[in-house]
């Protein structure tokens, strides 16, 4: 009898080590890999694209990419493209010097959104004007507010609490660990 209830202690153990250990891929979530421009950068001439680069692959129509300037203006322009892991969208010519932050929101495979942003400096001002950048019909996927805090490239950009939800991992091990308690106890008086 001793043998049985610890054999079915056990496997508790073991099951319920299984459910915990297998919880940390479903918890994964959109990490942003690189930047182009990179994160931090300094350009003389502002780019003509702004491409981000994440760990999954990613669909345009569940993107948001903003451009926004020193001077609180707008200068992405188009639709937000994706291949593969990489997002991308069109740039304005860039107005005055001075920091620029790529704000996205994007939606990870697991149906969670992920937000955050990079920035780049603009050491020489360029051709464009505010006045375009603010234009309607010239904000491409503007719709969204750029994320106000920066992220690093290598970080993982999770700044609205996103991931899978832990809940179901719990109850599962709360189901699993009292099952097994059950079945000692009944194994243990018979």
């Amino acid at each position: 009898m001793t043998a049985r209830v610890l054999r079915a202690a056990a496997v508790t153990v073991l099951c319920g080590l299984a459910l915990l250990l297998g919880a940390g891929q479903a918890l994964a979530h959109t990490r942003l890999e690189s930047s182009d421009p990179a994160d931090g950068a300094s350009l003389a001439a502002g780019p003509q694209r702004v491409s981000l680069t994440f760990n999954e692959s990613m669909q345009p129509g569940f993107t948001t990419l903003t451009v926004v300037g020193p001077d609180q203006a707008r200068y992405q322009t188009g639709d937000v493209t994706a291949n593969g892991g990489t997002v991308s969208i069109g740039v304005r010519p860039l107005g005055p010097a001075g920091r620029y932050e790529i704000g996205y929101r994007v939606v990870s495979d697991d149906g969670h959104p992920v937000t955050g942003s990079v920035a780049f400096t603009l050491t020489t001002p360029g051709p464009g004007s505010t006045a375009a950048a603010a234009s309607p019909t010239a904000t491409g996927a503007a719709a969204a507010p750029a994320p106000s805090t920066p992220v690093a490239a290598e970080a993982p950009a999770t700044q609205d609490g996103g991931g899978a939800p832990v809940w179901p991992w719990i109850v599962g091990a709360v189901v699993l660990v009292g099952g097994g308690v059950v079945a000692a106890m009944r194994l243990g008086r018979g």
